[in-house]
């Protein structure tokens, strides 16, 4: 007879107290603007019993969702490790979302709970009376709580609850597979869907973003996570960091490039992980300014492709970015973009500028039509699939068939996959744009447009044409001081891309429009298109 393992549940628990028993002196902080307050992770642990003893005393005693409605700070830390370690269900709300989204989220999920930040109170207060199953109000720092009042819900002050509270808790037992946070899909179209993380696709995706194959994090690493906390658990990046003993520091609310880079050099973080669009103002303001990041080892980036300049860029002072791909229903990160052992040069690059290998314990492949799979050749261009252990496999309360296939997740991105297993995106498949039979690739034309000295952001979207039924309209965002002509980019793509290609419809902006994940939202500017808010330029 064989002799097994002991069976024992991967959860967010098991986190909880290794960060606080193990990595009991490593620090928390928060940053104030112009100083850090700071927790270690032993009172951190004390922290988060409290407010677990807390909520059930609220009558959070099941799987009720809690829902957080705050910046990346210490106590939205407590809150990720008290609210599934009690059995209880995390729902990160974007704060970003327009009130009809927030409404629907919030009801659809039937949070029980807001934990808000007192300065985002005016966000809140005219949306609350319509969150139907909310019944308690949490209120996290200084805030004018008079707006919350004809809501009528139950107010209460988070320091307050926590020092009535006991310093321990009876954490349960908790079944692995149960669910453990929730966060929702941006919702490019329709309603947004819920995706659900259990404890244990939690505890695997933290075992593999630690790993040397994504970024690798140590008990010496200070973690930086400035992509927010509400979207895709700030990519696991909070739950990686307690896993691996190293400190966090939390940019609360200030996440623009002045006061982070104030950040970068005060604290000394040794990985960041940011949206490119930060990471491009942090850039220029770095270079106009002569600032210190080499307190950096690596920068995962992800959320929409990385642009060569903006790598490029980042290399010329010492910081290395490397891509990283998933999505939400990937937890999400599912490869990341280190070029392989022996790469040098020009392979080094197209590595690196590629959406990178998947992590171990995924599975990936391309599809074409007919549901095809399509070979692993760097030529072939499907519908990338992936399964695994940390990947969605449905959307909570909606069955929505079309994204599932035979046990695979259809992520609607469009890209080939190498012989050493390599994926590289062309578009999303809402994206790509088809020219008198042939297929161009947005996502091409805009990382060369933003290799131009010029320009600071670029979007490229198909646009109705009568000749080659669809033609690239690329909306393009000039420096500030420079002065750039739709001819000269013509000229610049020319020796780039092939000649049918080009861009004749031009639109020079202010600011490509994002979505609230920091993702530019191209449906937006087709709107613009169609309804002639855009100023068009036709050249060639």
């Amino acid at each position: 007879m064989w002799s097994t393992m002991q069976d024992f549940p991967l959860t967010i628990t098991t986190i909880m107290r290794y960060g606080a028993d193990v990595f009991g002196d490593a620090e928390v902080s928060t940053w104030t603007g112009d100083g850090a307050r700071r927790r270690t992770y032993a009172e951190v642990g004390e922290r988060a019993a409290r407010l677990a003893g807390a909520l059930r005393g609220l009558g959070v005693d099941g799987d009720q969702r809690v829902a957080t409605f705050m910046w990346n700070n210490t106590e939205h830390l407590e809150a990720y490790l008290a609210i599934p370690s009690m059995g209880a269900v995390l729902h990160t709300l974007n704060l970003r979302l327009f009130p009809d989204q927030l409404v629907y989220i919030a009801n659809h999920a039937e949070d029980q709970v807001v934990i808000v930040d007192g300065s985002l109170i005016p966000l809140l207060a005219p949306v609350l009376p319509q969150l139907t199953t909310v019944r308690h109000v949490i209120v996290v720092g200084a805030g004018d709580t008079a707006p919350l009042d004809a809501a009528g819900k139950e107010l209460h002050d988070y320091e307050e609850l926590l020092a009535a509270a006991p310093a321990t808790f009876a954490w349960p037992e908790i079944d692995e597979r149960s669910a453990a946070a929730m966060c929702y899909t941006s919702g490019t179209t329709g309603n947004p869907k819920g995706v659900v993380y259990s404890h244990r696709s939690a505890y695997l995706h933290s075992m593999a973003t630690c790993t040397g194959n994504a970024i690798g994090l140590s008990a010496s690493d200070v973690v930086l996570p400035v992509v927010p906390m509400f979207h895709a658990n700030a990519w696991g990046l909070p739950y990686a960091a307690i896993m691996a003993g190293a400190a966090l520091v939390m940019p609360d609310r200030f996440m623009q490039a002045e006061p982070l880079v104030r950040l970068l050099e005060t604290e000394r973080p040794t990985v960041a992980g940011a949206v490119p669009t930060i990471w491009a103002d942090v850039l220029r303001h770095t270079k106009e300014h002569g600032s210190d990041l080499s307190s950096l080892r690596l920068v995962p980036c992800g959320g929409s492709a990385v642009p060569a300049a903006l790598m490029r860029g980042f290399d010329e002072i010492g910081v290395r970015i490397v891509q990283a791909w998933g999505m939400t229903e990937t937890s999400p990160v599912a490869s990341v973009a280190h070029p392989p052992a022996k790469a040098a040069g020009e392979d080094a690059w197209k590595a690196r500028i590629s959406q990178g290998r998947v992590l171990a314990g995924l599975e990936m492949r391309v599809v074409g039509d007919g549901d095809v799979v399509l070979p692993n050749d760097g030529e072939a261009v499907g519908e990338v699939e992936i399964r695994g252990p940390w990947i969605t496999g449905s959307y909570h309360l909606d069955e929505d068939p079309a994204k599932f296939h035979d046990g695979w997740l259809r992520t609607g991105d469009v890209g080939t996959l190498s012989s050493d297993g390599f994926l590289t995106l062309t578009d999303r498949a809402k994206d790509v744009i088809k020219s008198g039979g042939e297929w161009i690739s947005s996502v091409e034309l805009e990382n060369h447009l933003m290799a131009h000295p010029d320009i600071v952001e670029a979007a490229v979207v198909g646009v109705p044409d009568d000749r080659w039924q669809e033609r690239p309209l690329a909306s393009v965002v000039v420096r500030d001081g420079a002065s750039v002509t739709a001819a000269e980019l013509r000229e610049f793509l020319a020796g780039r891309i092939a000649k049918w290609q080009l861009p004749e419809r031009w639109a020079f902006i202010a600011e490509v429009p994002k979505t609230s994940v920091g993702k530019f939202d191209k449906k937006v500017l087709r709107r613009r298109y169609a309804d002639g808010e855009l100023e068009v330029r036709r050249e060639g």
